[in-house]
């Protein structure tokens, strides 16, 4: 057995399996499994495949065919600029997601040190890759989940960044002022449940739904958001393409000056929005974790 012809049943395996992107993804698994290089797969693809080698591939081929998202299988994807360890504890970030962050350093691109909160963290992976492209920013980041927040300060360390995180339901007892607050809030219509994509069984449901019409957290937290924004600070945030423009709608009639941005393939996905109004800071202390 050839690299080649490893590669190309692994293919074939996954696409008879209904995986996307089969290719694409056995390709990645055999990098993987064999510690090979993009390079060093072309150079040697009729080399033979020692047993055990073929062996574990073919492992990893056999958890991707039943749907186990490929980021858990090669343990750390680079998002962002930074690397990020992907597991059950969060979701899985995805590569729609970088653009949130592309309209993110443009927002903060006018500050020279801003102050900047990611709700939802996650894997951590907004708020690193913000602290990551901006050093002298002050980044904050909260999630519910302590699970989730182990992974998001395991990914700091990776990633040698420093980052406030906060055990916190959205913004409560979260201290402002901020400049700018970030979120890929859950967003998911509950009736979403039965039609999504296998791969996505294996995030976490606390990540994922958002409740009847997908937008119960987006509400709660742009409510919440006025009370830590600065005058003219920004709330943008990933929302489902379905329900995007009527929620930035909404903000409008709350106050805000709001809007909608495409997404690489032209769907309006992100809310971008500006609060003009004076924060009522509260002075709450959040439960800042190390």
């Amino acid at each position: 057995m050839t690299l080649r012809d490893l590669l190309r049943r692994g293919a074939a395996q996954l696409g008879a399996a209904g995986v996307p992107s089969p290719e694409v993804d056995a390709r990645a698994l055999l990098l993987y499994a064999l510690n090979l290089s993009p390079v060093s797969l072309l150079t040697r693809a009729g080399a033979e495949v020692e047993a055990a080698d073929e062996a574990r591939f073919e492992a990893l081929i056999a958890r991707r065919a039943a749907r186990v998202p490929l980021q858990y299988l090669l343990g750390e994807v680079e998002w962002g600029g930074v690397r990020l360890r992907c597991d059950a504890r969060a979701l899985v970030p995805r590569p729609e997601t970088e653009w949130l962050l592309h309209l993110t350093l443009e927002a903060l691109r006018p500050l020279a040190a801003p102050r900047v909160l990611d709700v939802g963290t996650g894997t951590g992976a907004l708020a690193l890759g913000v602290k990551a492209a901006r050093s002298g920013a002050q980044v904050t980041a909260t999630d519910l989940s302590p699970e989730a927040l182990t992974l998001a300060r395991e990914n700091a360390a990776l990633n040698g960044l420093e980052v406030t995180w906060v055990q916190a339901d959205l913004l409560t007892g979260v201290p402002g002022p901020f400049d700018l607050i970030v979120s890929n809030p859950p967003y998911l219509p509950d009736a979403d449940r039965e039609d999504v994509q296998p791969e996505v069984t294996h995030d976490p449901e606390l990540a994922l739904y958002g409740g009847p019409d997908g937008l119960g957290l987006a509400r709660r937290l742009a409510a919440q958001a006025t009370g830590v924004l600065v005058p003219g600070g920004r709330l943008l945030l990933e929302l489902d393409p379905r329900n995007a423009t009527a929620f930035a709608a909404e903000l409008r009639a709350q106050g805000w000056a709001a809007g909608t941005a495409a997404d690489l393939t032209g769907r309006e996905r992100f809310v971008t929005a500006q609060w003009s109004g004076a924060a009522q800071w509260s002075g709450a202390v959040g439960s800042a974790l190390p």
